[in-house]
């Protein structure tokens, strides 16, 4: 952390404020114009003040030193307009105002110089700054990570502004000097914001924190409320399906009050596909009248272990015909997929097999279930278009896992498992249509009870909407609804032109 007496301006300013007014005479520079340069040189140089400098250096002026390090430089920086105002007669040139906005600078105290008062009206004036930046911002924790939430947002913006810096950490050693140039778009995706709207991470929307530990150029967090099409005409006739791994529908309903049907009330869904509802046959009957409007409904629950497992489809447009699990026995007695055949696609809800603790199911998984599972939908596109969706237990990509690096080997990202969903889905002409319409986003749609990863969005992506690729164009919108909670998954949706 930087020292009290830790001088902050720039040699050539100190080199000026230490000459003699003789000298400065001979030079032809009155001493009102040599302070006038001090504070400009010291203006720029303030952005690569740390956080800590920037607190102390605040405090020494009687200005409140919370905040981001964007409030403590708009606070100083208020202080210093000031102070140019009042060398220059009240009148600064604007290409320095320009200079001093696009940076962050801070006046030097040196133990040679006497603090200079500030006058009460400047106080206010740079407390105001600082109160008005920060109504809407909340701070928020990261577990598990050596940055703290002000940390992040401070390199957050830096990286927005391209800096290149050289700070303290808080045990004095210096970090690495990098300069790291990106595009706005880059910028606003990583404090997981659109063009516009405040900096800060909103407590209230977690999904909108730009959680990942290997980003790349370009990346951008998902955010429905910006990112989503504008609703289809009623003259476009189309489809709304949703899915949803409810990881145990018994306790859904019990415990969020029908949370399904407010989920159909504010979505209008057409379908609606769940997995893991960990039901037993006997269960089903009673749970089919919890939902009104919907009369078509097809349930498959495991018989090799109770209460496992799960899937169902919930419609209120009536199939064609309907088929449970893959017609192979090996396969269909945990009750993993649904089909439905409509007028213009097949629609499959799924539920992949978890490779399991120690990657025990992991062979059976690449070897066994996944082909099968492609070979049937190829099989069915023969006739019709398919959509499969459901929770396909692989994080397909890096962009698609808060920590790649740290699962490797983590059932659902293992090199094995990526490149069987490449090759059983992918390759065979089947469109991940997040991806296809998000190709740069990171948007998750599983967060981890046991970190609480929900609340600082370090998740996986997990659950998909894959479709045939002659109706991938027909896709209006492929979405997550991060906002519903009730499960360790969140709802994905599919709005599909017919």
């Amino acid at each position: 952390m930087g020292s009290k007496k830790r001088p902050f301006l720039t040699s050539s300013a100190i080199a000026k404020s230490n000459e003699p007014m003789g000298v400065a005479a001979e030079k032809g520079v009155s001493k009102e114009n040599v302070d006038k340069e001090i504070l400009v040189e010291d203006m720029e140089t303030v952005e690569k003040m740390t956080v800590p400098q920037l607190r102390v250096k605040l405090r020494s002026l009687g200005i409140p030193s919370r905040g981001t390090k964007q409030e403590l430089v708009t606070s100083l920086k208020t202080f210093l307009d000031s102070k140019l105002n009042d060398a220059g007669n009240g009148s600064v040139a604007q290409e320095d105002q320009v200079s001093s906005e696009k940076s962050l600078g801070v006046v030097d105290n040196t133990s040679k110089r006497k603090a200079r008062k500030v006058s009460s009206n400047q106080r206010d004036v740079a407390a105001s700054e600082v109160s008005s930046t920060r109504k809407t911002k909340k701070r928020v924790k990261e577990d598990n990570t050596k940055d703290t939430s002000a940390d992040i947002i401070v390199k957050q913006a830096e990286i927005t502004l391209g800096l290149s810096a050289e700070s303290n950490d808080i045990k004095g050693k210096k970090t690495v000097r990098a300069k790291r140039k990106v595009s706005s778009l880059t910028a606003s995706a990583h404090i997981g914001v659109s063009e516009g709207v405040d900096i800060s991470v909103n407590q209230d929307e977690p999904w909108t924190i730009f959680a990942h530990k290997k980003p790349k150029d370009g990346w951008i967090v998902y955010n429905p409320k910006t990112m989503r099409p504008a609703p289809l005409s009623k003259d476009t006739k189309h489809v709304k399906l949703l899915s949803w791994n409810v990881n145990g529908l018994r306790a859904l309903l019990k415990l969020k009050n029908l949370l399904i049907q407010q989920l159909a009330d504010r979505e209008d869904f057409d379908v609606l596909c769940l997995q893991e509802t960990k039901l037993q046959d006997k269960d089903v009957e009673a749970i089919k009248e919890s939902l009104s409007g919907y009369e078509n409904s097809f349930w498959t629950c495991s018989v090799a272990k109770l209460g496992y497992s799960g899937t169902a489809i919930i419609s209120r447009i009536k199939p064609l015909s309907v088929r449970y699990g893959l017609g192979i026995p090996d396969h269909d007695t945990e009750g993993r997929l649904v089909t439905v055949e409509f007028d213009n696609f097949y629609l499959l809800c799924g539920y992949v097999p978890n490779s399991g603790d120690g990657l025990r199911r992991l062979t059976y998984r690449i070897t066994e279930w996944d082909p099968s599972l492609g070979n049937y939908m190829k099989e069915l596109e023969k006739s019709k278009p398919v959509v499969l969706t459901g929770d396909l237990n692989c994080a397909h990509e890096e962009i698609d896992i808060y920590n790649p690096a740290g699962n490797k080997r983590s059932a659902g990202f293992t090199e094995e498992e990526r490149q069987s969903f490449e090759t059983n889905f992918l390759n065979k002409g089947f469109v991940d249509t997040f991806r296809k319409q998000h190709p740069g986003v990171v948007g998750y749609t599983y967060w981890g009870y046991r970190h609480g990863g929900r609340k600082t969005n370090k998740g996986w992506r997990l659950d998909y909407f894959l479709v045939s690729e002659r109706i991938a164009d027909n896709v209006h919108d492929s979405y997550i609804l991060p906002d519903v909670d009730g499960s360790d998954h969140s709802p994905i949706g599919l709005i599909l032109k017919l």
